[in-house]
């Protein structure tokens, strides 16, 4: 008998060890649940990763993965030494704009879930109450409450070895809360934020944008119940429902109006425009922007998405972007574009010290080792000493380095070319108040899926985030100006760095340069040239 009780113990801690391992087993042996391949993505990224942030459609399960998620967490990662006394505790909180939600949409998922595990022979330890899974240890349980903007004191009993935060309908949760929330994201820690996309601004829709975050998006297209045409995920969108909106929220569209920015979409052999209804309900995706925000989001999300499946095959012919880092700030980036492909964004973090000679170096570096370079340099403030000395460098370098190739961007001068004409948009329609302006709008044109460019950029760093918060206007003379830097520095909380880096490059006089030839240097002329 004691035999077969070890053998049993020894069954059992396996099973719970791959169960920790990975929480799908679990979710699928335990709770006896089915996920589709999306889902289960989410459940593995929330699994090694504190912030994850899904954006969705209608019924596409994101508050059932979500419930799959918390009651995964709760059970899995608590620990207990050898005489069965709890040494690492776990603590889930799950919330949501109003009391309703959480009563009548979250928890009934945990109802569900617990009581099918029971079904099934896993008797979870707890009491399953309205509002909360209490165990017998009073730092061990799961609870969900309304999300009170004026109440921030109760999330300060949510320290734990273990612990995560649930957010449903995120995005109706004001920015103070998530301030509360993330000052309890120490140790083993989560936040999982699930919501339609009803707004471009506030922390949700910002998650979706920031480095920071794993991200999802679930569109209803795409839905096991839909691409079958039947029921295979009870619960989920379903066929009809989706014939029904596309005929009554889309507007059929021929093959040559097709347009990517526009998220137009194949379905059934015949192309559509979806209403902004569509969009959030049905695709997941965000509303039309403002008109006045420079760039969407989604336009960033396409070039990035090119990104991954393009090969660059050569380093020369480079146009290199740099915005150099002075006091107060932290990051100098250089941005290297080949093309319509940015191969990267390198930063390195200044101290808030003026840094010329190092910067000077990397840019020496890079053109020393590859043909075909232009440097497009921002000189108002700290970048005019990496520029002076980039020029001297040049001048040293007995006409192996061409000084035409070192270019001054600066933001300041007014949008003209050599010629002194005004410079244009891509159609020639507009005109710009300075240069940053212009320079703003190229990258505005090079990413805009219509003007077919084939822009590629590299998914991750703060891109996305900086580019979807700078907003322009015309002036009344109807050329267009770019706000102050210091108004979106003080929404993004930090300058638009990368931003910069990439608008240097579509200088014109760097594009124009871009290709010349080089010799090499040698290692020691570099540092004798330098220092």
């Amino acid at each position: 008998m004691k035999r077969n009780e070890a053998e049993i113990r020894r069954n059992a801690e396996a099973l719970f060890a791959a169960w920790r391992n990975d929480w799908n087993l679990f979710i699928r042996d335990a709770l006896g649940v089915t996920l589709d391949d999306e889902q289960k993505a989410i459940v593995s990224a929330v699994q090694h990763n504190k912030l994850v942030s899904v954006r969705s459609g209608t019924a596409r399960g994101k508050d059932f993965v979500a419930a799959c998620i918390a009651v995964s967490f709760l059970y899995l990662t608590p620990r207990w030494n050898k005489r069965g006394e709890l040494i690492e505790n776990t603590k889930v909180a799950l919330t949501a704009p109003t009391d309703r939600q959480v009563k009548n949409i979250m928890m009934p998922e945990i109802s569900r879930l617990f009581n099918r595990a029971k079904k099934r022979g896993f008797v979870l330890p707890g009491k399953l109450n309205a509002y909360d899974i209490r165990t017998e240890n009073e730092e061990w349980f799961l609870t969900g409450f309304k999300a009170d903007e004026n109440n921030h004191e109760a999330w300060s009993g949510f320290h734990a070895v273990n612990t995560m935060f649930v957010v449903t309908e995120a995005t109706g949760i004001l920015d103070d809360t998530y301030t509360a929330i993330e000052g309890n994201l120490q140790g083993n820690s989560r936040l999982l934020l699930v919501f339609n996309p009803n707004t471009t601004i506030g922390y949700a829709a910002r998650s979706q944008k920031s480095a920071r975050w794993k991200k999802f998006c679930l569109n209803s297209l795409t839905a096991p119940n839909v691409v079958e045409k039947k029921i295979i995920l009870p619960g989920q969108v379903d066929y009809e429902w989706v014939i029904d909106k596309v005929e009554n929220w889309c507007e059929p569209i021929t093959t040559d109006e097709v347009k990517e920015s526009e998220n137009d979409f194949q379905f059934e052999g015949s192309w559509y425009r979806p209403s902004d209804l569509f969009r959030k309900k049905v695709l997941g995706e965000f509303p039309k922007v403002d008109e006045d925000i420079l760039i969407p989001q989604k336009w960033v999300e396409l070039a990035q998405e090119r990104w991954r499946n393009y090969q660059l095959e050569s380093h020369n012919d480079c146009i290199l972007g740099v915005d150099v880092a002075g006091m107060g700030r932290d990051c100098s980036v250089r941005c290297y574009r080949y093309g319509d492909y940015v191969e990267r964004f390198d930063k390195h973090n200044s101290g808030g010290k003026a840094d010329h000679m190092k910067v000077a170096g990397q840019v020496v570096n890079e053109i020393r080792t590859h043909s075909g370079y232009s440097v497009s340099v921002d000189t108002i403030g700290e970048g005019a000493g990496v520029y002076a000395r980039l020029v001297e460098i040049c001048e040293e370098s007995d006409g192996r380095l061409d000084e035409k190739t070192i270019i001054s961007c600066k933001y300041s001068e007014a949008a003209k070319n050599s010629s002194g004409d005004d410079l244009t948009d891509i159609t020639g329609q507009y005109k710009f108040a300075n240069m940053r302006a212009y320079l703003f709008w190229a990258v505005r044109d090079w990413l805009n899926p219509d003007n077919g460019t084939n822009a590629m950029l590299p998914p991750g760093g703060s891109f996305i985030e900086e580019a979807t918060e700078i907003k322009w206007s015309f002036l009344s003379n109807g050329k267009i100006i770019i706000e102050p830097k210091e108004d979106i520095k003080e929404r993004l909380g930090h300058s638009t760095d990368e931003f910069d880096a990439l608008a240097n490059t579509f200088h014109p006089k760097a594009v124009k340069m871009v290709g010349s030839s080089s010799e090499e240097y040698y290692d020691e002329e570099i540092e004798d040239m330098l220092y």
